[in-house]
């Protein structure tokens, strides 16, 4: 939306004024974020402003420290692999939702995208009672497979998106020319709702990565990831090492928002040629 060469007093006020409303609300949810990166450079062992002196410490401390790297490590084992479960059977669902109608689709499409409306708290303690009967708590499976559940709402939501202009006419057009379905599937399908999967993907992973409350019921001490890691700092010992990993999840969300927009418009040139 641009300012029109005739528009009349009033439009031209109601436009600056709209933009500078929205230009206050956006600094004012971006401050308390921003803040934080200045506070990791500092000397001071307290988060305190303004900052004495400029210093690395924190960050040689983080990547030097055998809890920093052990819970790094853990996010990043349970992260990708929770995505790609989340990617396979949220692509999965979405797909089997579009292409066929029956009593319940509804309730199904409600039930799979459940763990994002539900309350956290309520999820992680029914997490906890299925997973005990299972064997499954206090193990990487059992968080990988808490993660994948969590971030499977938002691969059926992206997919489901892309599918709604998919040419159905295209597979039947593959088993006519004598292709099995998996086949149509993964040469004709997919290629043209891979931007939804991964857009879908890389909200999974950030919803693993940053995840704490349904890890808190399910990981064992010794499988910390990173977020328990970060809580358990705040609520024990406040240190600028905080801070440092926090600018270093800031730097790794605005790489993934980056990707994201890259892959919006691949899949926006793709609609267009369709």
């Amino acid at each position: 939306m641009s300012l029109q060469p005739y528009a009349s007093p009033i439009e031209r006020i109601w436009f600056w004024v709209f933009r500078i409303f929205c230009g206050l609300i956006l600094l004012f949810l971006m401050v308390p974020v921003l803040v934080i990166i200045p506070l990791s450079f500092s000397e001071s062992s307290f988060l305190t402003y303004p900052i004495q002196g400029f210093s690395l410490r924190w960050y040689e401390q983080i990547f030097s420290s055998g809890p920093w790297m052990d819970s790094l490590k853990n996010s990043l084992i349970v992260a990708p692999l929770a995505t790609i479960l989340a990617m396979i059977f949220g692509t999965l669902a979405a797909v089997g939702l579009n292409r066929a109608d029956f009593p319940g689709k509804g309730l199904i499409l409600a039930l799979l995208i459940s763990p994002m409306v539900v309350p956290l708290v309520i999820v992680a303690v029914g997490m906890y009672f299925f997973f005990a009967n299972l064997g499954l708590l206090n193990s990487y499976t059992g968080l990988v497979i808490a993660h994948a559940v969590l971030g499977v709402p938002f691969v059926v939501i992206t997919v489901n998106a892309t599918l709604q202009n998919f040419d159905y006419n295209q597979i039947r057009a593959g088993a006519s020319l004598g292709a099995s379905p998996l086949r149509v599937f993964f040469t004709v399908v997919l290629p043209q709702i891979i931007p939804g999967v991964a857009s879908g993907g890389l909200f999974a992973f950030a919803t693993s990565f940053d995840e704490v409350v349904v890890a808190l019921f399910i990981a064992s001490p010794t499988e910390r990831t990173l977020p328990i890691q970060m809580f358990s700092g705040i609520r024990e010992n406040i240190s600028p090492a905080i801070a440092a990993m926090a600018t270093l999840l800031i730097l790794m969300s605005v790489v993934l928002l980056l990707v994201m927009e890259f892959l919006r418009r691949r899949s926006e040139k793709l609609s267009t040629h369709r």
